[in-house]
């Protein structure tokens, strides 16, 4: 028997889980900013840094959809280790995780007028993250910043949405940005 869902967890849990939750909300906080995270060696195709944003922000009450392109025995394996998260169709996730292209977005909740917090937040891995690309506006920040989307069409029409919408992790190797709802794309 093959254990190795039992490796790539956080070394140092609260020391490691505590840089990561920062890490995570200071690219909240600023959009479009690029953060570096260190902590996880989780199984292929889970870059480091969504196996860090996975092991910090899931537990056994965040149900979490794995895209086709995630969806492995290793991946699951070590997700169910590590955090315990169940998972979940597309229209039950907290979380989601995968490829642009395999997640639908259309199909994860985007909050309700009384609850718009009830609403998903896509973990998206991306070949490349870098500070060019798409314009960001809005609030955190100052005047406006760029970032390499997947594409602009999808973040315009989510923002329209506010105060419902999705909010994005955008992780790339070691690298995640991030890009909530109130964040103006062009």
């Amino acid at each position: 028997m093959q254990a190795h869902f039992l490796e790539g967890g956080f070394l140092d849990q609260p020391i490691d889980a505590s840089r990561a939750f920062r890490a995570i909300m200071t690219a909240m906080a600023r959009p479009g900013e690029i953060n570096a995270v260190a902590g996880a060696q989780p199984p292929a195709p889970l870059s480091l840094a969504a196996g860090t944003v996975l092991l910090t922000l899931c537990d056994p009450e965040t149900p979490l959809f794995l895209a086709p392109s995630h969806d492995t025995p290793q991946v699951r394996d070590w997700i169910t280790f590590h955090t315990g998260a169940p998972f979940a169709v597309a229209e039950n996730a907290i979380f989601a995780i995968g490829a642009w292209d395999q997640l639908p977005l259309a199909a994860f909740p985007c909050g309700t007028a009384e609850y718009p917090d009830r609403s998903t937040t896509l973990i998206v891995e991306i070949p490349v993250l870098s500070s060019s690309g798409a314009t960001l506006r809005g609030p955190g920040i100052k005047d406006q910043t760029q970032l390499s989307l997947p594409e602009i069409r999808a973040f315009q029409d989510n923002a329209r949405l506010f105060p419902l919408g999705l909010d994005f992790i955008f992780t790339s190797g070691d690298r995640l940005a991030a890009l909530p709802r109130t964040t103006r794309v062009s």
